[in-house]
């Protein structure tokens, strides 16, 4: 059957899970009340090991099914941390913190894989073990990372990792995926710049730092324009701009310039890391000035493998009856760092016609639930069938 009948009968409790949730936001490595919380319900529904501090406050459960003969363990992730920024929805249930906001769903990831974690530990139809994964700091502090890097995929044996993310603008329910590169690699750069400052009406004493940027952000455009395979997708942006100076007769002594690039391989991403910094050195040596080009490297690739696609797709189409091929986007995920670890697969689960993540009005679809938790439960089932 599409939706499985116990998941959909949780629904109204789901929902309270998730509203608590979203009315409790917590940022980053901070979500302390909603890791306590995600624990307590895997020690309720009986899950045979509960594990917190994976990650610093990521919060980890195994689930053993009735049989093990293929020793076969699967891990399913849901992200757990808000973002830092005000709610506009007027709900009964918006946030009571100001300044933080579920804005991207992962309320509804926490709360859905929870219920899925509650069926299996319920019926344990399996031969295997699953593990669910609830991960802090999604939201620019690489929690996915941090769980890796804390012996997650070791010390639970996991072979093979999957993760769903709502999409807003995509019918409630349905699914999409598709194989390979999904989500982009997201770096940022800072790039500081020294001139010589003066006196504005005395331009020919200074090194000025204004016109050094100016042409700077111009010739940056260039290392994706004129440097890369128009085939392939990268974004270089600059966001933000400041100088030492505010005031209208000074040419500042410094500037920094600062943004994001976002590209869909490891060769890309090399590339343009090697480019921005020629190009911005350039720049500042024919203008008489220094340039220190800070690069870091954020979240890798986000690549679906082969295979664990193709299986995350069939299940899906059991759940809603049929999946969509998702289009490769510019945004990070870093679920990436555990896709690098394990092979597995990211899907996405329309939230149907809601405000867009990471907007104010943004508010999860509890009507999504059931798909949700159907699809995290049938992915154990069939890929651990009973013995």
């Amino acid at each position: 059957m599409p939706i499985k009948n116990r998941l959909a009968e949780m629904q109204d409790e789901i929902a309270g899970w998730r509203r608590d949730i979203h009315q409790h936001p917590e940022i980053l490595y901070e979500t302390h009340r909603t890791s306590a919380m995600v624990a307590d319900k895997l020690r309720s529904f009986g899950c045979d090991e509960v594990v917190t501090g994976i990650g610093r406050t990521g919060v980890v459960g195994v689930i053993r099914g009735k049989t093990d003969t293929a020793g076969r363990v699967v891990g399913l992730r849901a992200d757990m941390d808000a973002l830092p920024m005000q709610e506009q929805t007027g709900l009964a249930h918006a946030s009571t913190i100001p300044g933080a906001m579920h804005a991207c769903g992962h309320d509804g990831h926490t709360a859905m894989l929870l219920g899925a974690a509650k069926y299996l530990a319920e019926t344990r139809n399996f031969d295997g073990s699953v593990v669910v994964i609830f991960q802090p700091a999604e939201e620019g502090g690489n929690g996915a990372e941090a769980m890796v890097k804390d012996g997650l995929m070791d010390r639970f044996g996991v072979q093979e990792v999957y993760a769903m993310h709502n999409n807003p603008g995509l019918a409630a329910g349905q699914f999409k995926i598709r194989p390979g590169p999904l989500l982009a690699a997201a770096d940022t750069f800072e790039i500081h710049l020294e001139g010589r400052g003066g006196h504005a009406a005395k331009p020919h004493d200074t090194v000025d730092t204004t016109v050094m940027l100016s042409q700077m952000i111009v010739a940056l455009q260039t290392v994706v324009s004129r440097n890369t395979d128009p085939i392939l997708q990268a974004v270089l942006s600059v966001t933000s701009v400041e100088t030492s100076s505010k005031a209208f007769n000074v040419i500042p002594q410094a500037a920094t310039i600062r943004g994001t690039v976002r590209t869909h391989s490891g060769d890309m991403r090399d590339l343009i890391e090697q480019r921005l910094s020629e190009v911005v050195q350039g720049v500042a040596t024919t203008f008489g000035g220094k340039a220190d080009v800070n690069y870091e490297r954020g979240v890798p690739v986000t690549v679906n493998a082969e295979e664990p696609t193709r299986f995350a797709a069939e299940v899906a189409t059991v759940v809603s009856g049929g999946c969509g091929e998702a289009r490769m986007v510019m945004g990070g995920e870093d679920f990436s760092f555990m896709l690098e670890a394990r092979p597995g697969a990211f899907i996405m689960i329309g939230n149907g016609d809601s405000a867009g993540l990471h907007h104010p009005e943004y508010d999860f679809n509890d009507e999504i639930i059931p798909a949700g938790c159907s699809w995290f439960a049938e992915m154990v089932e069939r890929r651990m069938p009973a013995a």
